[in-house]
C-alpha cells in the first residue's frame, strides 16, 4: 500500500510540474534531496556503528546480565511466562537496556531474539501469549535515559543542542509504557 501512496505521490509531482513549467526545479529538489539523505544516512551511520559496537561490548562483558538482574523483579511481574534466568528474559532485558540508550537499532536484534525465545516455550502455536504481548508493549513504548537516534538526527539537521529536548523525551516515554502496561493489564487474556 505503501509504494502506491509513494508512486501517486511523485506522480502528481510530476504531474503538477510538467502543467505549471516548474520541471527544472523539480529536478533540482529531487537532487538536492537526493544529496540530503545521503548526508543524512552517512552521519546517522557512525553513530549508530558506535553506539551498536558498545552495545555488544556490554553484551560481552555482563551488563545485560546485570541489567536482567536488575529488571528481573519488575518483568517477573509483567512477563510472568517466563523464568527469569531463562534465555528469553536475558534476551528482553538485553533489548530494554539498548532501549534505555536510546538505541533502537541495537535493540531490534535483542528484541527479535527475546521473540523466538518467547514463542519456543509459547503453547499457543499460532497466537502470541501474554508475555509476548506485554513484551511488544513494553519494547514499543520503550523509556529512553539517553535517546542517541534523536540526538543524531537533530545533529546532522544542524541543532545547537541536540540533548535539549531530554526531559520531554523522559516524560512522554514513562507516561506512554505507563499507559501501555495498563492498557495491557487491563485487556489481557485470561488462560
Amino acid at each position: 500500500m505503501l509504494s502506491y501512496l509513494w508512486f501517486g505521490m511523485i506522480a502528481a509531482s510530476f504531474f503538477c510540474a510538467l502543467c505549471t513549467g516548474h520541471m527544472e526545479q523539480l529536478s533540482k529538489a529531487a537532487l538536492d534531496g537526493a544529496d540530503r539523505a545521503i548526508q543524512l544516512l552517512l552521519s546517522m551511520a557512525g553513530v549508530m556503528c558506535l553506539w551498536t559496537g558498545l552495545m555488544k561490548i556490554a553484551d560481552k562483558g555482563g551488563l545485560t546480565s546485570s541489567a536482567a538482574k536488575l529488571f528481573s523483579p519488575v518483568l517477573a511481574k509483567l512477563m510472568p511466562d517466563y523464568d527469569k534466568d531463562s534465555p528469553a528474559m536475558r534476551a528482553v532485558s538485553a533489548n530494554i537496556t539498548a532501549n534505555l540508550l536510546g538505541l533502537g537499532n541495537a535493540a531490534t536484534p535483542f528484541g527479535l531474539a527475546a521473540m523466538r525465545e518467547m514463542q519456543k516455550t509459547n503453547s499457543l502455536r499460532t497466537s502470541p501469549n501474554n508475555s509476548m504481548v506485554m513484551f511488544v508493549i513494553i519494547n514499543t513504548a520503550s523509556v529512553q535515559l539517553i535517546p542517541t537516534t534523536i540526538a543524531a538526527l537533530r545533529q546532522a539537521a544542524s541543532s545547537i543542542q541536540p540533548y535539549s529536548i531530554l526531559p520531554h523525551i523522559w516524560i512522554t516515554s514513562v507516561l506512554t509504557l505507563a499507559a501501555g502496561i495498563l492498557l495491557a493489564g487491563l485487556f489481557m487474556i485470561k488462560r
